[in-house]
Protein backbone atom coordinates (compact mmCIF):
# COMPACT_ATOMS: atom_id res chain seq x y z
CA UNK A 1 0.00 0.00 0.00
CA UNK A 2 1.13 3.76 -0.36
CA UNK A 3 2.38 5.11 2.28
CA UNK A 4 0.47 8.27 3.86
CA UNK A 5 1.33 11.22 5.82
CA UNK A 6 -0.77 13.44 8.25
CA UNK A 7 1.20 16.55 9.53
CA UNK A 8 -0.35 18.89 12.10
CA UNK A 9 0.80 22.89 11.78
CA UNK A 10 2.47 22.24 14.90
CA UNK A 11 4.90 20.03 13.11
CA UNK A 12 3.26 16.37 14.83
CA UNK A 13 4.04 13.55 12.00
CA UNK A 14 1.68 10.63 12.07
CA UNK A 15 2.60 7.77 9.34
CA UNK A 16 0.15 5.51 7.90
CA UNK A 17 -1.11 3.74 4.86
CA UNK A 18 -3.77 5.27 2.34
CA UNK A 19 -6.59 3.80 1.21
CA UNK A 20 -8.66 6.77 -0.25
CA UNK A 21 -7.59 8.91 -3.02
CA UNK A 22 -3.53 9.95 -3.29
CA UNK A 23 -3.41 13.35 -3.10
CA UNK A 24 -2.92 15.85 -0.73
CA UNK A 25 -5.87 18.28 1.25
CA UNK A 26 -5.30 21.03 3.87
CA UNK A 27 -8.06 21.30 5.93
CA UNK A 28 -9.02 21.51 10.21
CA UNK A 29 -7.95 18.64 11.66
CA UNK A 30 -10.94 17.39 14.10
CA UNK A 31 -12.33 14.36 15.68
CA UNK A 32 -15.60 12.49 16.00
CA UNK A 33 -16.77 10.36 18.82
CA UNK A 34 -19.64 8.78 16.50
CA UNK A 35 -19.29 4.58 16.80
CA UNK A 36 -21.53 4.12 13.42
CA UNK A 37 -22.09 6.56 10.59
CA UNK A 38 -19.09 7.49 8.46
CA UNK A 39 -21.35 7.58 5.62
CA UNK A 40 -23.36 10.05 7.08
CA UNK A 41 -20.03 12.05 8.82
CA UNK A 42 -18.34 11.75 5.08
CA UNK A 43 -21.28 13.88 2.89
CA UNK A 44 -22.06 16.04 5.84
CA UNK A 45 -21.41 19.59 4.04
CA UNK A 46 -21.24 20.76 7.91
CA UNK A 47 -17.10 19.10 7.21
CA UNK A 48 -16.30 21.11 3.82
CA UNK A 49 -12.64 22.68 5.25
CA UNK A 50 -12.30 19.56 7.93
CA UNK A 51 -9.87 16.45 7.78
CA UNK A 52 -11.88 14.22 10.23
CA UNK A 53 -10.49 11.48 12.87
CA UNK A 54 -12.97 8.65 13.84
CA UNK A 55 -12.31 7.98 17.69
CA UNK A 56 -13.60 4.30 16.55
CA UNK A 57 -11.05 2.01 15.94
CA UNK A 58 -12.61 0.22 13.17
CA UNK A 59 -13.84 1.61 10.15
CA UNK A 60 -15.37 0.01 6.62
CA UNK A 61 -17.00 -2.94 8.33
CA UNK A 62 -20.63 -2.05 6.50
CA UNK A 63 -19.46 -0.67 3.49
CA UNK A 64 -21.02 2.36 1.82
CA UNK A 65 -24.60 1.66 0.19
CA UNK A 66 -26.74 4.65 -1.46
CA UNK A 67 -29.38 5.71 1.21
CA UNK A 68 -26.87 6.87 4.05
CA UNK A 69 -25.78 9.64 1.84
CA UNK A 70 -26.77 13.23 3.32
CA UNK A 71 -25.67 15.49 0.47
CA UNK A 72 -24.98 14.39 -3.21
CA UNK A 73 -20.95 14.05 -2.54
CA UNK A 74 -18.89 14.31 0.51
CA UNK A 75 -17.61 16.72 1.66
CA UNK A 76 -14.70 16.34 4.03
CA UNK A 77 -11.11 17.05 2.87
CA UNK A 78 -9.50 13.98 4.03
CA UNK A 79 -10.79 10.66 6.54
CA UNK A 80 -8.17 9.48 9.17
CA UNK A 81 -8.87 5.93 11.23
CA UNK A 82 -7.05 3.95 13.06
CA UNK A 83 -8.13 0.65 11.14
CA UNK A 84 -9.98 0.36 7.82
CA UNK A 85 -11.53 -3.01 7.07
CA UNK A 86 -11.87 -3.19 3.51
CA UNK A 87 -13.87 -6.71 3.95
CA UNK A 88 -17.58 -5.20 4.31
CA UNK A 89 -20.80 -6.86 5.41
CA UNK A 90 -24.10 -5.38 4.97
CA UNK A 91 -27.12 -6.14 3.02
CA UNK A 92 -26.82 -2.72 1.52
CA UNK A 93 -23.77 -2.41 1.00
CA UNK A 94 -22.75 -1.88 -3.16
CA UNK A 95 -19.58 -0.43 -2.39
CA UNK A 96 -16.71 -0.65 0.04
CA UNK A 97 -15.58 2.73 1.80
CA UNK A 98 -11.81 2.99 0.34
CA UNK A 99 -13.27 2.92 -3.26
CA UNK A 100 -16.09 5.35 -2.35
CA UNK A 101 -13.48 7.38 -1.23
CA UNK A 102 -11.18 6.94 -4.49
CA UNK A 103 -14.30 7.45 -6.71
CA UNK A 104 -14.90 10.78 -4.91
CA UNK A 105 -11.01 12.13 -4.97
CA UNK A 106 -10.80 12.12 -0.37
CA UNK A 107 -7.22 11.08 0.85
CA UNK A 108 -7.45 8.31 3.59
CA UNK A 109 -5.19 7.23 5.68
CA UNK A 110 -5.33 4.26 8.22
CA UNK A 111 -2.92 2.72 10.64
CA UNK A 112 -1.85 5.71 12.70
CA UNK A 113 -2.62 6.10 16.50
CA UNK A 114 -6.09 7.54 16.34
CA UNK A 115 -5.79 7.80 20.41
CA UNK A 116 -2.65 9.81 20.43
CA UNK A 117 -4.28 11.92 17.80
CA UNK A 118 -7.42 12.63 19.92
CA UNK A 119 -5.66 13.67 22.91
CA UNK A 120 -3.27 15.52 21.04
CA UNK A 121 -6.29 17.62 19.57
CA UNK A 122 -8.14 17.87 22.73
CA UNK A 123 -5.45 19.22 24.71
CA UNK A 124 -3.59 21.50 22.55
CA UNK A 125 -7.35 22.11 20.10
CA UNK A 126 -8.14 22.12 16.84
CA UNK A 127 -5.47 23.10 13.96
CA UNK A 128 -5.10 23.07 10.40
CA UNK A 129 -3.24 19.64 8.91
CA UNK A 130 -2.07 18.34 5.94
CA UNK A 131 -2.81 14.49 4.31
CA UNK A 132 -0.51 13.23 2.00
CA UNK A 133 -1.02 9.99 0.07
CA UNK A 134 2.43 10.02 -1.84
CA UNK A 135 4.03 12.53 -1.05
CA UNK A 136 7.18 11.97 1.52
CA UNK A 137 8.55 15.46 1.25
CA UNK A 138 7.85 16.55 5.09
CA UNK A 139 9.85 19.74 4.97
CA UNK A 140 7.57 21.04 2.08
CA UNK A 141 4.27 19.40 3.68
CA UNK A 142 5.08 21.31 6.96
CA UNK A 143 5.94 24.45 4.99
CA UNK A 144 2.00 24.41 2.79
CA UNK A 145 0.56 23.55 6.20
CA UNK A 146 1.63 26.34 7.90
CA UNK A 147 0.75 28.87 5.00
CA UNK A 148 -2.82 27.79 4.77
CA UNK A 149 -5.77 29.78 6.29
CA UNK A 150 -7.67 28.69 9.13
CA UNK A 151 -11.08 28.03 9.61
CA UNK A 152 -11.79 31.77 10.93
CA UNK A 153 -12.87 34.17 8.82
CA UNK A 154 -13.46 32.34 6.41
CA UNK A 155 -17.39 31.91 4.00
CA UNK A 156 -17.62 27.89 2.87
CA UNK A 157 -21.03 28.59 3.53
CA UNK A 158 -20.91 29.68 -0.83
CA UNK A 159 -19.10 26.60 -1.68
CA UNK A 160 -21.94 23.86 -0.54
CA UNK A 161 -24.83 25.69 -0.87
CA UNK A 162 -27.30 24.48 -3.75
CA UNK A 163 -27.25 26.45 -6.88
CA UNK A 164 -30.89 27.07 -7.10
CA UNK A 165 -33.92 26.28 -5.33
CA UNK A 166 -35.81 22.81 -5.52
CA UNK A 167 -38.74 21.43 -3.38
CA UNK A 168 -38.17 18.12 -1.46
CA UNK A 169 -41.13 15.96 -0.69
CA UNK A 170 -39.36 12.72 0.74
CA UNK A 171 -40.34 12.30 4.79
CA UNK A 172 -38.32 9.72 7.08
CA UNK A 173 -38.38 6.41 5.94
CA UNK A 174 -38.41 3.20 7.08
CA UNK A 175 -35.71 0.73 5.15
CA UNK A 176 -38.46 -2.40 5.46
CA UNK A 177 -41.72 -0.84 5.36
CA UNK A 178 -41.11 2.46 2.94
CA UNK A 179 -37.25 2.42 1.05
CA UNK A 180 -36.55 5.86 -0.32
CA UNK A 181 -38.76 7.10 -3.47
CA UNK A 182 -36.73 8.48 -6.57
CA UNK A 183 -36.49 11.08 -7.45
CA UNK A 184 -36.08 12.99 -4.03
CA UNK A 185 -36.52 16.03 -4.93
CA UNK A 186 -38.41 17.88 -7.49
CA UNK A 187 -38.03 20.88 -9.15
CA UNK A 188 -41.12 21.57 -10.50
CA UNK A 189 -43.49 21.89 -7.36
CA UNK A 190 -46.42 20.22 -6.47
CA UNK A 191 -48.45 18.64 -3.84
CA UNK A 192 -46.67 19.42 -0.15
CA UNK A 193 -47.70 19.74 3.68
CA UNK A 194 -49.86 22.18 5.27
CA UNK A 195 -47.41 24.59 6.17
CA UNK A 196 -45.25 26.14 3.77
CA UNK A 197 -41.63 26.25 4.71
CA UNK A 198 -38.54 27.89 2.90
CA UNK A 199 -35.20 26.12 4.17
CA UNK A 200 -31.72 27.97 3.68
CA UNK A 201 -29.19 25.88 2.68
CA UNK A 202 -25.86 26.60 4.13
CA UNK A 203 -24.94 22.81 3.76
CA UNK A 204 -28.48 21.17 4.30
CA UNK A 205 -28.59 17.36 5.63
CA UNK A 206 -31.01 15.05 3.91
CA UNK A 207 -32.43 13.84 7.07
CA UNK A 208 -33.20 17.46 8.05
CA UNK A 209 -35.46 17.98 4.94
CA UNK A 210 -37.27 14.55 5.88
CA UNK A 211 -38.18 15.39 9.34
CA UNK A 212 -39.77 18.78 7.95
CA UNK A 213 -42.12 16.99 5.57
CA UNK A 214 -42.65 14.32 8.17
CA UNK A 215 -44.42 17.17 10.34
CA UNK A 216 -46.71 18.34 7.61
CA UNK A 217 -44.03 20.78 5.92
CA UNK A 218 -44.08 21.41 2.34
CA UNK A 219 -40.41 21.98 1.67
CA UNK A 220 -38.76 24.26 -0.94
CA UNK A 221 -34.87 24.58 -0.63
CA UNK A 222 -33.06 27.87 -1.63
CA UNK A 223 -29.38 29.33 -2.12
CA UNK A 224 -27.82 30.60 0.97
CA UNK A 225 -27.70 33.77 -0.55
CA UNK A 226 -31.72 34.37 -1.19
CA UNK A 227 -32.64 37.66 -0.16
CA UNK A 228 -35.76 38.34 2.36
CA UNK A 229 -37.89 39.57 -0.09
CA UNK A 230 -37.67 36.58 -2.31
CA UNK A 231 -38.24 34.71 0.62
CA UNK A 232 -41.38 36.17 1.72
CA UNK A 233 -42.60 36.91 -1.84
CA UNK A 234 -43.34 32.78 -1.77
CA UNK A 235 -45.40 33.56 1.43
CA UNK A 236 -43.95 31.06 3.85
CA UNK A 237 -45.83 30.25 6.87
CA UNK A 238 -42.00 29.58 8.38
CA UNK A 239 -38.37 30.00 7.52
CA UNK A 240 -36.06 26.93 8.33
CA UNK A 241 -31.78 27.88 8.46
CA UNK A 242 -30.12 25.02 8.02
CA UNK A 243 -26.45 23.75 9.96
CA UNK A 244 -23.26 24.39 7.30
CA UNK A 245 -19.32 24.58 8.16
CA UNK A 246 -16.87 27.07 9.13
CA UNK A 247 -17.12 30.40 10.78
CA UNK A 248 -20.93 31.95 11.09
CA UNK A 249 -19.43 35.73 11.07
CA UNK A 250 -18.13 35.86 7.33
CA UNK A 251 -21.68 34.80 6.12
CA UNK A 252 -22.91 38.52 6.41
CA UNK A 253 -25.33 38.48 3.59
CA UNK A 254 -27.04 35.30 5.72
CA UNK A 255 -27.01 37.57 9.07
CA UNK A 256 -28.68 40.24 7.19
CA UNK A 257 -31.41 38.51 5.85
CA UNK A 258 -32.35 36.92 8.82
CA UNK A 259 -32.41 40.41 10.81
CA UNK A 260 -34.48 41.20 7.62
CA UNK A 261 -37.02 37.97 8.83
CA UNK A 262 -37.22 37.96 12.13
CA UNK A 263 -40.97 39.19 13.25
CA UNK A 264 -42.18 38.60 9.85
CA UNK A 265 -42.78 34.77 10.15
CA UNK A 266 -42.01 31.76 12.65
CA UNK A 267 -37.81 30.64 12.35
CA UNK A 268 -35.98 27.80 13.33
CA UNK A 269 -32.52 27.37 13.14
CA UNK A 270 -29.94 24.11 13.57
CA UNK A 271 -26.57 24.51 13.91
CA UNK A 272 -25.13 27.29 11.69
CA UNK A 273 -28.35 28.16 11.41
CA UNK A 274 -28.28 28.80 15.42
CA UNK A 275 -25.30 30.88 15.66
CA UNK A 276 -26.37 33.01 12.58
CA UNK A 277 -29.37 33.62 14.41
CA UNK A 278 -26.98 34.49 17.47
CA UNK A 279 -25.38 37.48 15.00
CA UNK A 280 -28.11 38.36 13.76
CA UNK A 281 -29.51 39.10 17.22
CA UNK A 282 -26.41 41.44 17.90
CA UNK A 283 -24.52 38.83 19.91
CA UNK A 284 -21.29 37.48 19.06
CA UNK A 285 -19.29 34.37 18.29
CA UNK A 286 -16.25 32.31 19.37
CA UNK A 287 -14.19 29.45 18.09
CA UNK A 288 -14.05 26.58 20.41
CA UNK A 289 -11.04 24.60 21.30
CA UNK A 290 -11.73 21.38 19.67
CA UNK A 291 -15.37 21.48 18.53
CA UNK A 292 -18.07 19.37 18.93
CA UNK A 293 -18.25 16.23 16.91
CA UNK A 294 -20.17 13.20 17.46
CA UNK A 295 -23.43 11.60 18.41
CA UNK A 296 -23.03 11.04 22.71
CA UNK A 297 -23.15 14.86 23.38
CA UNK A 298 -25.22 15.41 26.55
CA UNK A 299 -27.61 18.50 26.40
CA UNK A 300 -29.87 19.75 29.01
CA UNK A 301 -33.37 21.79 28.31
CA UNK A 302 -33.56 24.11 31.00
CA UNK A 303 -37.18 24.31 30.93
CA UNK A 304 -37.78 20.74 31.84
CA UNK A 305 -34.23 20.12 33.11
CA UNK A 306 -34.71 16.96 30.59
CA UNK A 307 -31.20 15.48 29.59
CA UNK A 308 -30.86 14.62 25.84
CA UNK A 309 -28.17 12.77 24.68
CA UNK A 310 -27.55 14.52 20.93
CA UNK A 311 -25.45 14.44 17.51
CA UNK A 312 -22.95 17.53 16.84
CA UNK A 313 -20.63 18.86 14.36
CA UNK A 314 -19.31 22.38 15.29
CA UNK A 315 -16.30 24.48 16.11
CA UNK A 316 -17.96 27.68 16.83
CA UNK A 317 -20.20 28.56 19.63
CA UNK A 318 -22.51 31.13 20.79
CA UNK A 319 -21.72 33.78 23.37
CA UNK A 320 -25.11 34.45 25.28
CA UNK A 321 -23.71 37.54 27.53
CA UNK A 322 -23.23 39.43 24.26
CA UNK A 323 -27.19 39.36 23.50
CA UNK A 324 -28.20 41.48 26.45
CA UNK A 325 -31.75 40.00 27.09
CA UNK A 326 -32.33 39.89 23.11
CA UNK A 327 -32.70 36.24 23.48
CA UNK A 328 -32.52 33.71 26.77
CA UNK A 329 -30.77 30.68 26.68
CA UNK A 330 -33.01 27.62 26.38
CA UNK A 331 -30.54 24.75 26.36
CA UNK A 332 -26.65 23.90 27.59
CA UNK A 333 -24.03 21.00 26.63
CA UNK A 334 -23.36 19.16 30.10
CA UNK A 335 -19.55 18.91 29.06
CA UNK A 336 -18.66 22.30 28.91
CA UNK A 337 -21.44 24.49 29.66
CA UNK A 338 -21.78 26.12 25.83
CA UNK A 339 -24.67 27.50 24.66
CA UNK A 340 -26.89 24.57 22.44
CA UNK A 341 -30.52 26.54 22.36
CA UNK A 342 -31.74 30.13 22.32
CA UNK A 343 -35.15 31.69 21.87
CA UNK A 344 -35.83 34.98 20.72
CA UNK A 345 -37.47 36.92 24.26
CA UNK A 346 -39.28 38.91 21.74
CA UNK A 347 -40.42 36.68 18.42
CA UNK A 348 -40.74 33.54 17.50
CA UNK A 349 -37.62 32.72 16.57
CA UNK A 350 -35.74 29.27 18.36
CA UNK A 351 -32.24 27.82 17.53
CA UNK A 352 -30.59 24.95 18.62
CA UNK A 353 -26.91 23.86 18.11
CA UNK A 354 -27.45 20.15 18.18
CA UNK A 355 -28.61 18.28 15.48
CA UNK A 356 -31.94 17.05 16.11
CA UNK A 357 -32.48 15.07 12.84
CA UNK A 358 -30.14 12.57 14.73
CA UNK A 359 -27.98 10.88 11.48
CA UNK A 360 -26.23 9.74 12.50
CA UNK A 361 -27.23 9.69 16.39
CA UNK A 362 -29.74 9.99 18.96
CA UNK A 363 -33.67 10.41 18.13
CA UNK A 364 -33.95 12.50 21.58
CA UNK A 365 -34.50 15.66 20.29
CA UNK A 366 -36.53 14.94 17.08
CA UNK A 367 -39.60 17.16 18.65
CA UNK A 368 -38.07 19.97 18.16
CA UNK A 369 -39.20 19.64 14.52
CA UNK A 370 -42.99 19.36 15.75
CA UNK A 371 -42.48 22.62 17.92
CA UNK A 372 -41.77 24.51 15.06
CA UNK A 373 -44.93 23.41 13.62
CA UNK A 374 -46.29 24.63 16.54
CA UNK A 375 -45.20 27.67 16.05
CA UNK A 376 -46.13 28.30 12.80
CA UNK A 377 -49.75 26.93 13.87
CA UNK A 378 -50.56 28.48 17.26
CA UNK A 379 -54.40 27.81 17.09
Amino acid sequence: MTKALLILADGTTFEGESFGYETEAIGEVVFNTSMTGYQEILTDPSYKGQIIVMTYPEIGNYGVNKEDVESWRPFVEGFVVRHYNPVFSNFRSKLDLGSYLKKNKIPAVEGIDTRALTRLLRDKGSQIGILSAGGQDKKRLLKKVREAPTMVGRDLVKEVTCERPYRWKEGVWNLRKNPPPTPLFDKEGGEGGRFKVIAYDFGIKRNILRNLVDVGCDVTVVPASTTANKALAMKPDGIFLSNGPGDPEPVTYAIETIRQLIGKVPIFGICLGHQLIGLSLGGKTYKLKFGHHGGNQPVMDLQTRKVEITAQNHGFAVDTDSLKGRAELTHINLNDHSVEGLRSTRDPVFSVQYHPEASPGPHDANYLFKRFVEMMNPC
